[in-house]
């Protein structure tokens, strides 16, 4: 089976992906395609994989401490509050994890909701020029530690 997710990280193999933070050892580090909240990233499997329950050992491990390590990166480069993380798979079935960001200026009915209660459609396209500062600063709070690499 061929996903978005398939997709995007054959882009991001060949360099194609402007959305492109970091490549991590358990995979990609990408904005996400919609801004709903400044620095909203999701952290895609690499080799891809259905589940996260398809990883065993350290493969498990790395992912999972790379969505922390760019959680941690997103604390630092957007000054949020908080960070939500999700990992579903049921509408794009490949492992890829949600690393949303959360800020006390938030509208008051949406502070407290889960982040899918945002209206997506309207929120900001990510764009390559508009949003580079923030990639920019995510990635640099990867640092060493996350062993963050251009492609």
């Amino acid at each position: 089976m061929t996903t978005a997710i398939h997709r995007r990280v054959d882009a991001l193999r060949a360099g194609r992906d402007p959305s492109f933070v970091a490549r991590l050892g358990s995979g990609w580090a990408v904005l996400g395609e919609r801004q709903f909240l400044p620095g909203y990233c999701l952290l895609l499997a690499d080799p891809v994989v259905a589940t996260l329950n398809d990883l065993a050992g350290e493969a498990r491990a790395a992912f999972l401490g790379d969505i922390t390590a760019l959680g941690d990166a997103v604390l630092a480069a957007t000054g949020a509050l908080r960070v939500n993380y999700a990992i579903f798979g049921n509408l794009e079935p490949a492992l890829h994890a949600h690393v949303i960001p959360r800020f006390h200026d938030e509208p008051a009915e949406l502070r407290t909701a889960h982040p899918w209660a945002y209206d997506w459609g309207a929120a900001p396209a990510f764009d390559p020029e508009q949003h580079r500062d923030l990639r920019d600063r995510i990635h640099a709070a990867l640092g060493h530690a996350a062993k963050a690499r251009a492609p």
